[in-house]
């Protein structure tokens, strides 16, 4: 070991009190010190501050450090002068949350040379007071952390760290470090030529984190779910990610009153509100932090067990970095992910009004996210892929694919009919293109390239357009085929590719998963409205299933009812899982209101009590989860002005409602097992014998309460919004 090792190792320890180096720590901090730029790439976890600490621990002058985010600033701080204890001075940050008093401080530091770490956000480097200090004090070198935010193909683009490098050579040169845990090949090419330093040695760790557990879920009643997974790893911390403020709010709120220790974190809540959440989330005062994408960037608490994505991120790179913040002390970590296609869908609406590049690009990341929860390839090999990384094994053992694979087949006929169409084609196209020409997609850009004159067109009509999607994404995987990023993701043949189709050899392949288009949560005022939606999977007791099928149609055959009525299918099933033994436990499945409990639930928790005690069945703990009342819900006001008699028109108008909204209120309102008089409106606007006919249907013929099939069966005789009021009348009368 050479004298330079000698004294960084002693450094290590005497700051850090580690014995030994991280991966390419070592090669990184002697590449800075001896001044030149570098560029890190290392996933969460790896050890990325270490490379700028401890080298502005020992070099001559102050090290600036760009961050994003002043609560990652502030934990970085508190941290370095733990570690350095008696000089508080040591490591300070430089932004908008100080006082007068406090910059002075820092300004003092700075000047006596006490200062080795300043932290700053981009907006403060370039303010003109903070220019003139850092011109009069020596620095080491620049730390460029986060630095995916310059690209605008990175996920979290930042139009302000595109100017650090013009800010740097106005205050004094010195050598950069570029530091992220998420760049593809483009962010990396981005970040190099925007900072200026194509000259930077680039150190690039493995992306692969073995501990992580990858796993996607369909999104049916996913607050359900996350209560029962949370409950089963008791007193275990844990991240949950929303897309919007509105949901990280209410599902805050709904862990809390669920017995679950949680608090909020979003860029709405006021600064001190902020820090405090953090505060006690670091501290373990809470087991789970709710959050937009504003927390956790290198937030340093290496324990976090589960990482859960309420929401799908808009990209891979986020997906990546948001569930790195799991298991970053080497043991197990859990990323569970919900999925619907509606997801996406609210997504792409979000790009609507952007500038067409800034749109191609949010699609394009948005397209390849929507690839990975869909596929049923190994999780593990897919993300590597993404960031051009071969993972050499088929099966990494630790996602949901790779525990339940699909069954394989041989698809080399399949990948050869892709290579063939892309390499024939004059020009090149997206992934969604050619999957289009081969399903035999009749749509306007097709046609406009006359690509529907082709021979392959609709040559692989037999399968859908998801299927060929994901044999074009597995030939990138096997780099039969190439994507060009500067071109948005336009794909072209490998040298591979084309040795294939001269000698095609077997390839394995497994047609993705499917997914419920899942429930819409942000946009449902009635808190009880997704209880209605359908329960995925099942999962519960088919013994006692089978049992309760039995009583309703018992109990339906005595009362004269069809069995639907007395309790839906969902209502059996989630009975089936969670063993309800009283009425007030009844009340806690899905689609069973106080009502209908009261009304046809005995019999039903009598036999599940006998059933429980017969089998000795320990039952779970978790059949109820406790709703809470949606601060924009209309349910009060409309039940009450109903119980008035008010005209449903006025209803609608006083909430600023259309007939539409207003009925889906109501309708979601008796769902949840609340009983309405309607008889009132539907009297003055409706012809009795209609009234009849319609309720004649529900209570004879209807095998269950669906809308479209009562309309399709009653024909075009009937105004939808009549079957509407009707149907709502009959379930008031006979079934709540």
């Amino acid at each position: 070991m050479d004298r330079e090792s000698d004294i960084l190792h002693s450094k290590l320890k005497e700051f850090f009190g580690f014995d030994a180096f991280k991966g390419d720590q070592e090669e990184i901090i002697k590449h800075l010190v001896s001044g030149r730029n570098a560029f890190v790439l290392m996933p969460t976890g790896g050890g990325k501050s270490l490379c700028y600490q401890l080298p502005a621990l020992v070099m001559k002058g102050t090290a600036i450090v760009i961050s994003p985010l002043i609560a990652l600033m502030k934990n970085q701080v508190d941290a370095i002068r733990g570690f350095v204890s008696g000089n508080d001075g040591i490591a300070h940050f430089l932004n908008s949350s100080l006082s007068r008093v406090q910059i002075a401080e820092v300004r003092d530091d700075l000047l006596s040379g006490v200062t080795k770490l300043l932290y700053v956000a981009p907006e403060s480097l370039t303010k003109e007071d903070n220019i003139a200090l850092l011109k009069e004090i020596p620095i080491s070198f620049y730390a460029v952390d986060e630095a995916h935010c310059i690209s605008e193909w990175g996920h979290d683009f930042r139009p302000e760290y595109r100017r650090i490098r013009a800010i740097i050579e106005e205050i004094q040169p010195a050598p950069v470090i570029a530091l992220t845990a998420t760049a593809t090949l483009k962010v990396q090419s981005d970040i190099l030529k925007n900072l200026r330093i194509q000259d930077a040695r680039v150190f690039k760790s493995s992306f692969n984190r073995p501990n992580l557990y990858y796993e996607i879920r369909d999104k049916v009643d996913p607050e359900k779910d996350i209560i029962k997974f949370i409950r089963q790893h008791p007193g275990k911390s844990g991240i949950i990610y929303c897309l919007s403020r509105k949901k990280v709010e209410q599902l805050a709120q709904l862990l809390s009153i669920n017995g679950i220790k949680a608090r909020p974190y979003h860029a709405g809540l006021d600064a001190r509100t902020r820090t405090e959440n953090q505060d006690l989330f670091l501290m373990e005062e809470i087991d789970v932090i709710v959050a937009t994408i504003a927390f956790g960037m290198g937030i340093d608490k290496p324990d976090v067990r589960f990482v859960i994505h309420y929401d799908i991120p808009k990209s891979l790179e986020g997906y990546y970095q948001e569930t790195g913040r799991a298991g970053r002390d080497g043991r197990e970590g859990l990323c569970i992910t919900y999925y619907s296609y509606k997801d996406i869908l609210k997504l792409e609406k979000f790009m609507q009004g952007k500038p067409v590049a800034e749109q191609e690009i949010g699609r394009q990341l948005l397209g390849e996210t929507e690839a990975y929860a869909e596929s049923s390839q190994c999780r593990r090999k897919l993300l590597l892929n993404y960031f051009g990384e071969d993972y050499p094994q088929d099966n990494c053992g630790s996602c949901d694919n790779c525990l339940h694979p699909k069954t394989h087949f041989d698809g080399r006929e399949e990948m050869r009919l892709v290579i063939e169409l892309v390499d024939s084609l004059p020009e090149h196209f997206k992934l969604e293109h050619i999957a289009g020409i081969l399903a035999g997609e009749p749509n306007a850009l097709i046609k406009s390239y006359h690509h529907d004159r082709l021979p392959q067109y609709g040559a692989g009509k037999d399968h859908s357009l998801k299927f060929w999607s994901m044999v074009v994404r597995q030939g990138l995987i096997r780099h039969l085929l190439e994507k060009e990023i500067e071109t948005y993701g336009l794909i072209s043949v490998t040298r591979e590719g084309r040795r294939f189709l001269n000698n095609p050899y077997e390839v394995m392949l497994v047609e993705d998963r499917t997914f419920s288009d899942g429930v819409d949560d942000d946009d449902d005022d009635d808190p009880m409205a997704s209880g209605a939606a359908v329960r995925g999977g099942g999962g519960g007791d088919p013994v006692l299933l089978a049992m309760l099928k039995d009583l309703r149609k018992d109990v339906a055959r005595k009362r004269g009812l069809q069995p639907w009525i007395i309790f839906s299918d969902p209502s059996l099933e989630d009975m089936s899982i969670l063993y309800p033994m009283t009425l007030k436990e009844l009340r806690g499945c899905q689609g069973v209101g106080e009502g209908k409990a009261k009304k046809f639930g005995q019999e039903f928790v009598d036999l599940i009590a006998k059933y429980v005690e017969e089998n000795e069945i320990e039952r779970p703990d978790d059949f109820v989860v406790k709703s809470i009342a949606s601060p924009s819900s209309n349910k009060v006001y409309i039940i009450q002005s109903i119980d008035r008699r008010l005209p449903l028109d006025d209803i609608a108008a006083a909430k600023g409602l259309d007939m539409d909204e207003l009925m889906t209120d109501i309708e979601a309102i008796v769902s949840s097992g609340t009983k309405l008089n309607l008889n009132y409106y539907i009297s003055q606007t409706m012809d009795p014998e209609i009234v009849q006919e319609i309720y004649d249907y529900f209570r004879e013929e209807a095998v269950s309460d669906s809308l479209s099939d009562a309309i399709e069966a009653l024909g075009p005789d009937y105004d939808e919004m009549e079957i509407r009021l009707v149907r709502i009348k009959f379930l008031c009368e006979v079934a709540n």
